[in-house]
C-alpha cells in the first residue's frame, strides 16, 4: 500500500505539471531508487550533507502541552512504538490512515499544523493523512484524550500558525533551529535527519565521492547560472543559500525554492534545474516513485 500511495501522489503532482505546461536513528532509507534492469530518471547521492534533529514545535503559551509531548516522545521511544511506526514507512509494514476532525472551538481538540507533502513524514491520499508524524499525532491526541484536527498548509506557515496560537503544535519534519524557536518551543527530538543531493539518473559527476566534503567540493565549482531546487523554508534552502547559525557557507549556485520536493524533482527531470537538495527520507520516497514510472 505504501508504494501505491507514493506513486499516486507523485503521479497526481506530475499530471498537474503537464496540464499546466541521513544516517537515521530509526530505519535506513536504502539505495538510490534504482530498479533492477531499468533506467533511472533521477538518483540520490547516498551521502549525508548535514546532521539534523527533528522535533515538534509547541505553542509557547502551553507549557503543560510541551511537558506532555516530551513525556509522550520518551514513552514511544522506550516502548518501541516509534520504531514500529518508522518500520511501516522504511520497511514492509502497512501505513495507517489518520483522519482529521473538523475544527470546533467548543470541543477539546489537539490542532496540529503540518505540510502534507513531505513523505514519509506527512502526506495525503484522498481525505486521509499518512506518515510518521501523522501517526504520532493520532497517538498523541489519544494519549491526551483530545480530538485530533490536522491543518494542512504551506511549510513556511507551519511554525507561524503555532506562534499565532492558531494551532497547538507543529508536526512537519521540523529541524530544530533558532529561527523557528522565535515562534515555537521545540520538544525533545525524535528523529535524526540529513540533507542529500539528487541528480539526474545519468549524472556520474558525484559517483566517486565518499563523504560530504567531496560532494561539497564539486558543488562549490558551480556558478550562479547553475540552479539547485529545494523545498522552500527547509534546511535545504538554508544549506544552498548559506546560514550562519548552522555554519552553512552556502553554494555559488542559484537556489530555486518549490512548495514541495516532487515539484523540484520534476523540474530536474525537465532540465530546468541541475540538482535538488532535500531531506534524505523524502528524497528516497520521491525518487523511488518516479523511477518506478519509467
Amino acid at each position: 500500500m505504501k508504494k501505491i500511495l507514493t506513486m499516486m501522489m507523485v503521479l497526481a503532482m506530475m499530471a498537474g505539471l503537464v496540464a499546466g505546461c541521513g544516517s537515521k536513528d530509526q530505519g535506513e532509507t536504502g539505495g538510490n531508487g534504482s530498479q533492477a534492469g531499468g533506467s533511472e530518471a533521477v538518483k540520490v547521492i547516498d551521502i549525508d550533507l548535514t546532521d539534523e534533529l527533528y522535533a515538534f514545535g509547541v505553542d509557547k503559551d502551553q507549557p503543560e502541552l510541551l511537558e506532555a509531548v516530551n513525556a509522550f516522545v520518551a514513552k514511544i521511544k522506550e516502548d518501541g512504538t516509534l520504531d514500529a511506526i518508522c518500520e511501516k514507512y522504511f520497511g514492509d509494514g502497512e501505513p495507517q490512515a489518520v483522519q482529521s476532525a473538523q475544527l470546533d472551538p467548543s470541543k477539546d481538540q489537539l490542532v496540529v499544523a503540518t505540510n502534507a507533502s513531505f513523505e514519509p513524514f506527512e502526506y495525503m491520499d484522498g481525505d486521509n493523512y499518512y506518515g510518521i508524524d501523522m501517526e504520532i499525532a493520532a497517538l498523541l491526541a489519544q494519549e491526551l484524550n483530545r480530538e485530533l484536527v490536522i491543518q494542512n498548509m504551506d511549510f513556511e506557515a507551519v511554525c507561524l500558525s503555532v506562534g499565532q496560537h492558531k494551532c497547538d503544535v507543529a508536526m512537519a519534519g521540523l529541524t530544530v533551529n533558532s529561527e523557528r524557536e522565535a515562534y515555537v518551543t521545540f520538544s525533545d527530538s525524535y528523529y535524526s535527519a540529513s540533507q542529500r543531493l539528487v541528480v539526474k539518473g545519468d549524472d556520474t559527476k558525484f559517483d566517486g565521492c565518499s563523504d560530504a566534503a567531496s560532494v561539497e567540493a564539486l558543488l562549490n565549482e558551480l556558478t550562479n547560472s547553475d540552479k539547485i531546487g529545494v523545498q522552500g523554508g527547509t534546511t535545504g534552502q538554508f544549506y544552498v543559500e548559506g546560514n550562519e547559525e548552522w555554519e552553512f557557507a552556502g553554494l555559488p549556485a542559484t537556489c530555486v525554492p518549490y512548495k514541495n520536493g516532487s515539484l523540484a524533482m520534476q523540474d530536474l527531470i525537465n532540465g530546468n534545474i541541475q540538482y535538488v537538495i532535500i531531506d534524505a527520507a523524502p528524497a528516497e520516497c520521491i525518487v523511488k516513485a518516479i523511477n518506478q514510472m519509467q
